[in-house]
Order: C-alpha cells, then sequence, then structure tokens
C-alpha cells in the first residue's frame, strides 16, 4: 500500500514506539521481538519465562504479532492469550509449541489417548505438553483450546491441575464450568467445608446462577445469615433463582419452618438440599442417577440395603460399583447381609455353583471369613475372583483381593500359592522411590547416570564416561544393548565425548526409527511429537517398555532437544533399584 505523506510516516512511527513501550510495561516478559528471527525469540523467551514463580504467572499473556495497515490511516493490531499452568521453557518448549500442528492432529490424538488408560508416566508427559503456555495449533482458536484443556482436567479428575489452572489464568471462557466442577467434587464428598473454600475462585467475571447459589448456600453454612439474605435478593431480583431454592434457603436462614420434602435431582446442590432439609431422607439410586449424586449417596452413607434377599437391588449395587459410581468395599458389606442356612456354609465350596450369581459370591465371601487356614482362605478368594470375572464385575474384585492377600501375608501362604499371590498384589509403593544401585559392568546403569539423576558436575562425568567405556570394551563377552546406546545417544547429545572404540554410528543403524515420527522432527512440531511419544509409552510405565523402545524414544527427543522430557525417561528406564 503506498504511504501519501510524510506526515503519515510521522504518525506510524510514533505509534509503532508508543505500542512497544505500552507492551513492554504490562507484558515484557511474554512479547515476541518481530523484529528477530524465530530462533531468537523462542531463546529470549525462554530465558525470561524461567524468572517467573508458577504461582505469580500471569493469567492472560497477550502478543501482539500482527500489524496491519488499512485504509483511513487505521492501524489493528492482533491480540492472541495463552493460558497454562507451566512454563513452556522449564520443558524445552516455547509459546509457538503447537504452532506448525494442525488442529485436526491435536483433536484426534487426544481422542486416542482418552481411550487409553494411560501410565502415570505417559500422564505426566501429557499435562507437561497440553498445559505449557502456548498458543493453539492451526486453524484451532483460543476459546476451543482453552476448552479442550479443561474438558481433559475434569475427565480425568485432575482437581489440584484445575485450581493450579483457576490461580494462573483468571479470565476464560469455561472458568464457571471448572469451578463448578471443584465445587461438585467437594459436595460429592460431603465435604461442604472445602466447596466453600472454592467460592475464592468464584469472582465478578462468572456469572453463573449454579455458582451464585452455591455462594450464599455457604454463607448459610457459616452462619452469615444477613449476607445470605442480600445476596439471595439481589438473585431474586435478576430472575435467577428458584421456587424450590427459596423454599429451602427460607428453610436454612429460619424464615419458614416448613419445607417441601420433595427431592430434586435436577443438579447435585438441589440433591445435598433435599437431603440436608429432610429428616427422614430416603432414597433408592437406580442405573439411571447421576454418578455425582452416587458418590454423595456414597460420601454421606446414605445407600443402605434395606431387604438383603432382593437379588435385583443387589445387582444394581455391584454394577454401580464396577462402574466406580458406589465404594466397592460397600459390597462385601452387603454380602454379609445375605442369610444362608448352616449347611450351605459348610458346603459351599461343593454347592455354590447352584445359588444365584450374587448369591454365590455373597457364600464364597462369607465361607473365607469363617475360613481358619491360610490355605482355605486363598483357594476361597481366588475362587471369588474367578466368579467377579465371570460375571464381567472386573473392577470391584482388585483392590480387594491385593489387600486380603497383604492381610495374610506371602510369607504365610503355601508356596505353591506364593507366585499367583504375588502377581495379584497392586502395590502403592512408587517404583522410582526405590533406591538406586550403580552397577559399572552395565553402561546404562554405572555411576555415568549421576549426570541425569543428581546433576553431577560434568567434568567427573566425562572421567567417568572415559574410565567405565574403557573398562566394557575390555569385556569381550559384554553385549551393547538398546539402554546402552539409548545412554550414549544422551551423552553425545549433551556434548560429551566416547572413546574411538566405541562404534555408536554403527552400532545404532540396526535400530530404525518411525519414518512419520522422524517426519515431526523436520515439520519441527516438538509438542505433536511429545504426544506420539506418550501414544507410544501408553498404559506402561516407562521402565517396562522393551529396550528397542525405549532406545528410539530417547533418540526422537535428542533430536527436538527435548532434553528435560528426555531426562525423565532416562531416569525411569535405566537405573536399577532395589
Amino acid at each position: 500500500m503506498r504511504l501519501k505523506n510524510f506526515n503519515y510516516l510521522i504518525s506510524l512511527l510514533v505509534f509503532f514506539l508508543s505500542s512497544s513501550l505500552w507492551s513492554e510495561e504490562k507484558i515484557d516478559i511474554w512479547q515476541n521481538n518481530t523484529n528477530k528471527n524465530n530462533i531468537e525469540t523462542s531463546n529470549s523467551l525462554s530465558k525470561e519465562i524461567q524468572k517467573i514463580d508458577n504461582t505469580k504467572a500471569p493469567n492472560v499473556i497477550k502478543s501482539s504479532e500482527k500489524i496491519e495497515i488499512q485504509e483511513g490511516n487505521e492501524i489493528e493490531t492482533e491480540e492472541r492469550n495463552v493460558f497454562g499452568i507451566f512454563q513452556p521453557a522449564d520443558y524445552n518448549f516455547d509459546l509457538n509449541m503447537w504452532s506448525n500442528t494442525k488442529a485436526e492432529d491435536l483433536r484426534s490424538s487426544l481422542k486416542r489417548l482418552n481411550k487409553i488408560n494411560l501410565s502415570k508416566s505417559s500422564q505426566e508427559i501429557l499435562e507437561i505438553v497440553l498445559f505449557s503456555f502456548s498458543y493453539p495449533p492451526q486453524g484451532m482458536t483460543e476459546k476451543e483450546f482453552v476448552n479442550l484443556k479443561i474438558d481433559w482436567l475434569i475427565k480425568n479428575d485432575r482437581v489440584e491441575l484445575i485450581e493450579s489452572f483457576l490461580k494462573q489464568n483468571q479470565e476464560f471462557e469455561s472458568k464457571s464450568k471448572a469451578v463448578q466442577f471443584l465445587v461438585d467434587k467437594n459436595i460429592a464428598s460431603a465435604n461442604i467445608k472445602d466447596g466453600c473454600d472454592r467460592i475464592q475462585f468464584i469472582d465478578a467475571q462468572i456469572k453463573d446462577p449454579y455458582l451464585e447459589k452455591f455462594k450464599i448456600y455457604c454463607l448459610v453454612f457459616n452462619k452469615r445469615n444477613s449476607e445470605a439474605q442480600l445476596l439471595l435478593d439481589l438473585l431474586r431480583e435478576q430472575n435467577l433463582s428458584s421456587k424450590f431454592y427459596d423454599d429451602k434457603i427460607n428453610f436454612l436462614l429460619g424464615i419458614t419452618e416448613k419445607t417441601d420434602n420433595k427431592i430434586n435431582e435436577k443438579n447435585l446442590l438441589n440433591f445435598y438440599l433435599s437431603s440436608i432439609t429432610n429428616s427422614n431422607f430416603k432414597y433408592k439410586p437406580s442405573p439411571k442417577t447421576k454418578p455425582e449424586i452416587w458418590r454423595y449417596l456414597n460420601s454421606a452413607n446414605l445407600i443402605k440395603l434395606e431387604d438383603a434377599t432382593n437379588k435385583e437391588k443387589i445387582k444394581e449395587l455391584e454394577i454401580a460399583a464396577n462402574n466406580n459410581k458406589l465404594d466397592k468395599k460397600k459390597i462385601f458389606e452387603f454380602y454379609k447381609q445375605i442369610p444362608f442356612d448352616l449347611n450351605s456354609l459348610v458346603n459351599a465350596k461343593n454347592n455354590y455353583q447352584t445359588f444365584d450369581e450374587s448369591d454365590a459370591r455373597a457364600l464364597i465371601y462369607q465361607k473365607y471369613l469363617l475360613s481358619e487356614s491360610n490355605e482355605n482362605k486363598i483357594e476361597y478368594l481366588f475362587l471369588l475372583e474367578d466368579l467377579f470375572k465371570k460375571s464381567k464385575l472386573n473392577n470391584i474384585y482388585p483392590e480387594f483381593l491385593s489387600d486380603q492377600i497383604e492381610g495374610i501375608g506371602l510369607e504365610n501362604l503355601p508356596e505353591k500359592y506364593q507366585e499367583i499371590a504375588q502377581s495379584r498384589i497392586l502395590s502403592e509403593t512408587n517404583f522410582l522411590q526405590r533406591k538406586i544401585k550403580y552397577n559399572d559392568k552395565v553402561l546404562h546403569q554405572s555411576k555415568i547416570l549421576k549426570y541425569f539423576i543428581e546433576g553431577e558436575d560434568q567434568k567427573k562425568v566425562q572421567k567417568d564416561i572415559d574410565k567405565i567405556f574403557k573398562k566394557v570394551s575390555k569385556n569381550k563377552k559384554y553385549f551393547i544393548s538398546a539402554k546402552d546406546l539409548a545412554l550414549a545417544d544422551a551423552l553425545i547429545n549433551d556434548g560429551f565425548s566416547l572413546p574411538e572404540s566405541f562404534k555408536y554410528e554403527e552400532l545404532s543403524q540396526k535400530f530404525e526409527i518411525p519414518e512419520n515420527l522422524l517426519k515431526l522432527i523436520d515439520n519441527k512440531q516438538r509438542a505433536f511429537l511429545s504426544l506420539k511419544i506418550v501414544e507410544i509409552i501408553g498404559e506402561d510405565e516407562i521402565y517396562q517398555l522393551d529396550p528397542e523402545t525405549i532406545y528410539f524414544v530417547t533418540n526422537l527427543l535428542n533430536k527436538m532437544s527435548l532434553v528435560a522430557i528426555r531426562n525423565k525417561v532416562i531416569i525411569s528406564a535405566f537405573p536399577e533399584r532395589v
């Protein structure tokens, strides 16, 4: 476009200078410098971002990247917002980590990941990638990108991360959804005090009747009745209250002496108010009952088995427990209530098959409780496991079985049962918390790992490399494994030198990296490559992966300079732990 006169040029220059000063004052640490190349921008952002404490991160980060000169001497700037939890530089990313990825590719990847029961390692990497501050991928709006993040957090019940997100991002489209999830989570846990603490996130920006109603109830809960009455009047003036809600709050405020005993299931708050204002509250959940109401009934101990002979009711409760709506321990409490005659209990092992499925499980469970010898106990526990599997109630029993075996003690079981019993124990001990035992006879278990684990001095590490590689090379029987090559690749990437006798290039040729993943490197799709690695790890912990997979995962991360994530892989996969 032609610039018609000198005055226009002057005004344009003044605008750029003032715009730059304004941006520097408001958002200096996040501002992209469009006069530098992408690498310089990324490096400067990384240095600045590292200075910011996570708890003080700006809620909305704006960057004016596109400037257009239009007819009529009007200049428009495009403001872009980023939302997240983690500082991208901490994990070798930057604000443009998704810029070369198409929106549909991200959507498809997350859709696949949502179908996988991700391991702790996989989930940790996914969260790093998805919740680092960044611009959205190509073809995705800021609104969709932040909704995608919130939906993932809610679906995966990541309460702590939701709170971190709310603290660091004050204004975003789906904020009320996130706050309501936290509120309902605490109501469902019958923990109203903590739920009321969450109203700190309900600010003037949120115009949500549900949250306003909960805020009013919290004032009543904390005996601040006059404030509650004032907010209730305001809510009514805006026609945002309801006859049901008014009735319950007026009763709790002491304005009325009676309240309607009708149970309202429209939402969890209404159901909760129904339960606390009815002294004879009784409710029978059904398969159609909302999951959050199931959780509240369970937490408030409102689920009772009034008739232990009601087989249909017991089956409904079993299905609810299998679907994680009901505490699984409740099922075993109900089993104890089912009556059996003495003859049935004495001959349980021979006649359980003649009973209804639920009764059969209850019979064998009661027989287990009556057994005295550990051999009989473990036999009945495994028989009960088969009965749960037969009815496809696979989620109810594993934790119970694990607890019972640990209670008996593996050492107290007959030897023939010890191995299979060991496999049923769900160990809560974090593998990565076990003590590391360095073994200098094996490259990937040697004290060279102290560089990755303890941050040992590079000069000392180089001496260890020279010494240990030389020692291993003298062992003619030593086999260079894929994990050894992965370690060597990481060391080379970080600037260490390996002995000339160690032919890394030659040894690594037998391992092929999938072409589709190498293309992501060529296209500089760091974030999307990381999601692909999450898919590869999947349900396994990193240390459970086969050596070849560990090699090409670390190799890909090295090629993309994703050192922080690579180190997580190394620390999990390489050391021997005792």
